[in-house]
C-alpha cells in the first residue's frame, strides 16, 4: 500500500529494503517481522493490516510531525 500511496502522491515516498541484504538498517528499526512498515521514524508497525488500519497509523505519524497534508502549499 504505501507504494501504490506514493505513486499517487508527490508528497509520499517509499522505499522497500531487503532485511537479509541490509542488517544494519534491520538492526537499526529492529525488524523482527516483515513487512515493517515505518513512518518518518516515528511510527511503525508489523504484518499485513486491513486498509483502515494501515491509515489510521499514516495519520498517527503525521500528526505526530505536525504536518497539515499540504495546507500550507494550497495556500501559496
Amino acid at each position: 500500500m504505501a507504494h501504490q500511496m506514493a505513486v499517487e502522491s508527490e508528497h509520499v515516498t517509499a522505499d522497500v529494503i531487503e532485511a537479509t541484504e541490509f542488517p544494519d538498517l534491520a538492526r537499526r528499526y529492529r525488524v523482527r517481522g516483515v513487512p515493517k512498515i515505518v513512518v518518518n521514524d516515528s511510527v511503525e508497525f508489523v504484518g499485513a493490516l486491513p486498509e483502515t488500519d494501515y491509515v489510521a497509523y499514516l495519520k498517527s505519524a503525521v500528526s505526530r510531525n505536525g504536518d497539515d497534508s499540504g495546507a500550507e502549499e494550497q495556500e501559496s
